[in-house]
């Protein structure tokens, strides 16, 4: 089998003013994506999602060119199935040579950002092309999965102290959640004010509701430990992204300063940097972005990780249908996996770019079986959401 064709799109959904949430990311008028398409001498096709921001909304016009333009004609009559060495040539472009024949990477200078976003993308695809080959869920290539469903937390809470009870009730009453997620940081303005939003969220919920909060790497390490303080009663299943990704060194001083556990990982690359987060003692649950991270391939090896220091594996999944289901796949197979994200923001790239859905029930969702990813891209939608691209 060889790859026949490649292609990255740029796909820009706008949401409509009344769906549209607003935190430090600033409000967020659209959900956008790299849609990565790469075609066989097979008829198989394989689908995958890159992403060039944590938020929904990015400029991917970078992104989508690099994949174009410099990662398609490496991959051009490569059997799509040599996963493994189709990540390495992309990773390590023009010593790949030399990387492949002595076991050992040297990566280009951009080993980090838009270069393992775009390497992400296409791994996904290349995944999907694997398993549609062998009519197989991608779990099952991974070694099965470890239950037919899994647990799901519902993820949105930007509501103010006194609605925020409310807000997340409904997301349970949705699809009968057990655990769910909200937003503090500097979005509030001070770590009183998220710790008043927490402790109101708390009185709402009850003591059976798992909650968990997420700062997006917006506060010193000194607000963190302080915020930390105040919601030590509130019993936080975590606390995610204290402090920004380059502090590492802060983000351990966080996790040692409180009883809280602490999660991150959405903007970090590679196993890299997801080891050095694990020998920091700076995490108890790891968050790999599939669509930023690099990838299924990388993902697994970052799962390894977690499991070898006893940490706990929970991608991150706001994302579009194609990078929810690789992570899904993911946690599914892997033994430190054990829950899943679902975004309650509105996320037309989730529920719209394909046909299938990803339903929950009893605060579970169910591990499908389809061949590949298990996705069906409506070609109709993403033509319509497409942005030109050099």
């Amino acid at each position: 089998m060889k790859i026949t064709r490649v292609q990255a799109r740029w796909v820009h959904i706008p949401i409509p003013h009344e769906r549209q949430h607003v935190s430090d990311f600033g409000r967020q008028p659209s959900f956008d994506a790299v849609i990565v398409r790469i075609d066989t001498d097979a008829g198989i096709t394989g689908w995958g999602e890159a992403k060039a921001g944590v938020a929904s909304t990015a400029a991917c016009t970078g992104l989508a060119a690099m994949i174009n333009h410099d990662f398609a004609p490496l991959l051009l009559g490569e059997d799509p199935r040599d996963i493994a060495k189709l990540w390495d040539v992309l990773y390590n472009m023009q010593r790949q040579g030399y990387a492949l024949a002595e076991g050992h990477v040297m990566p280009q200078l951009g080993r980090r950002g838009l270069s393992v976003c775009a390497i992400a993308g296409v791994d996904l695809a290349l995944w999907d092309i694997l398993g549609k080959s062998l009519g197989a869920p991608v779990w099952r290539l991974l070694g099965g999965r470890r239950a037919e469903r899994m647990p799901a937390y519902a993820s949105g809470g930007w509501a103010d102290a006194e609605n925020i009870g409310a807000q997340l009730q409904s997301y349970i009453d949705k699809g009968g959640f057990r655990a769910v997620k909200m937003r503090v940081g500097i979005m509030d303005g001070s770590p009183a004010r998220s710790a008043a939003r927490v402790r109101a969220a708390r009185r709402a919920l009850g003591p059976e509701v798992k909650l968990m909060c997420d700062a997006h790497g917006t506060w010193t390490v000194g607000e963190a430990k302080a915020f930390c303080r105040m919601v030590e009663d509130c019993d936080l299943w975590w606390f995610e992204e204290p402090v920004t990704a380059d502090d590492k060194q802060g983000q351990a001083e966080v996790r040692r300063s409180s009883a809280v556990p602490i999660s991150s990982g959405e903007s970090e690359f590679t196993r890299h940097d997801f080891r050095e987060l694990a020998e920091l003692r700076a995490a108890d649950v790891l968050q790999p972005d599939l669509a930023i991270a690099g990838g299924i391939t990388e993902a697994v090896r970052i799962g390894a990780i977690a499991s070898a220091f006893n940490l706990r594996l929970a991608p991150h999944l706001w994302s579009g249908a194609l990078a929810f289901a690789a992570g899904m796949h993911v946690a599914a197979s892997s033994p430190a996996g054990f829950i899943l994200e679902y975004s309650l923001g509105h996320n037309p790239m989730l529920h719209d770019l394909v046909e299938e859905r990803f339903p929950v029930v009893d605060g579970m969702i169910e591990i499908p079986d389809r061949p590949g990813l298990g996705l069906t891209i409506r070609e109709d939608f993403l033509a319509a959401h497409t942005r030109a691209t050099p």
